[in-house]
């Protein structure tokens, strides 16, 4: 199992610290690192940046939103920074969620399935430098009656193939990310529930194409606090307020994934209840309504030794890319929390 590491989202006021875990964690060998976008930093500025100070790590879009760009110029985008990099770009897309798609791109959210296969499939003929046409329900290429005419990318990819991941929650999402896609980003995975909750789903998808799990990334992000194993639950609550807002305010009440997720583990209840408080502006209830055993289920907290044990957990239940969100308030910190990480790895005998 490799190690990736997770900037988040540029401009939250850590972004030479950021750039500086991007640079340790390429001296130390992780193997890629991601960065986000919703509705401030773009992802592509962002890696860009990275690649140009980085040497040997992947760097990769966790995730390029759909609604933002048309297929195409994600193409172009992958191409260029693929070609930038020396080879060393990965490509992860997703629907991003219904308030962000209407609410800042002003694309309805529907039908995420069909769009995301179609976009799949449009990315991939351009990358060929085929001249590009496609007939679908959601993009035709060329414009049919217009001046339009098939042309083909004419930057030459430094890899025809640029490693596509999609970032998936929901079965029927797992099941077409492991038929069309090389990886899958996911987020909120319990190494006990991994199986279950991903890995079965995508197992069928890769069926469906004909193929096995082989060679496929299988890439859970995992934030990481690290300290001594007596302090446990009050690591555990550095990550209260994260868990909240994603179970509880991360879409609306009706279309809220991770709380769906949440539910599939085990934690209908509770799941309910925290959606219920932080919806009528309860944010502190909402954190405290998060129950410690899916914070700790769903992180890495406590001790090398302990962090190493979960590392285990999470190999064997399918995880082939562990991407950490390392926790800290200081460089000093986050970049111990990345050696601690790489120790880990070792000792679990997974390096």
């Amino acid at each position: 199992m490799q190690l990736g590491i997770n900037l988040g989202y540029w401009g939250a006021g850590m972004d030479a610290d950021n750039l500086a875990v991007a640079q340790e964690a390429d001296r130390l060998g992780y193997a890629v690192c991601w960065a986000a976008e919703a509705y401030g930093s773009d992802a592509a500025t962002v890696l860009t940046w990275v690649a140009a100070q980085t040497h040997r790590i992947d760097v990769g879009s966790a995730i390029f939103q759909i609604p933002a760009r048309q297929p195409a110029m994600t193409a172009m985008t992958a191409a260029t920074l693929d070609s930038l990099s020396g080879g060393r770009f990965r490509l992860g897309l997703g629907v991003s969620g219904p308030q962000v798609s209407e609410g800042w791109y002003g694309v309805k959210f529907d039908k995420p399935l069909a769009r995301t296969r179609e976009y799949v499939e449009i990315i991939r003929k351009a990358m060929t430098r085929e001249r590009l046409s496609y007939e679908g329900e959601h993009w035709t290429l060329p414009l049919p009656g217009g001046p339009g005419k098939p042309i083909k990318l004419t930057v030459h990819p430094e890899r025809e193939r640029i490693p596509l991941y999609i970032a998936a929650i929901g079965p029927k999402n797992l099941e077409q990310t492991g038929e069309i896609a090389d990886g899958a980003l996911l987020i909120f995975p319990s190494a006990d529930h991994l199986e279950d909750t991903a890995v079965r789903h995508i197992r069928a998808g890769r069926e469906k194409a004909g193929k096995t799990l082989e060679g496929f990334d299988i890439c859970p992000t995992v934030p990481l606090a690290v300290g001594d194993d007596k302090d446990v639950s009050t690591l555990a609550d550095t990550f209260r307020p994260y868990t909240a807002l994603y179970v509880g305010g991360m879409g609306s009440r009706k279309q809220n994934f991770y709380n769906q997720l949440a539910q599939r583990m085990g934690y209908e209840r509770e799941a309910a209840e925290i959606q219920d408080k932080y919806l009528t502006g309860d944010k502190q209830g909402a954190a405290a309504a998060v129950p410690h055993d899916l914070i700790d289920k769903t992180t890495l907290l406590g001790s090398v030794d302990r962090i190493a044990d979960r590392m285990k957990a999470y190999a064997a239940a399918g995880a082939t890319t562990l991407t950490l969100a390392p926790a800290g308030f200081t460089l000093d910190e986050r970049l111990a929390s990345l050696r601690a990480g790489t120790e880990a790895l070792e000792r679990a005998g997974l390096a």
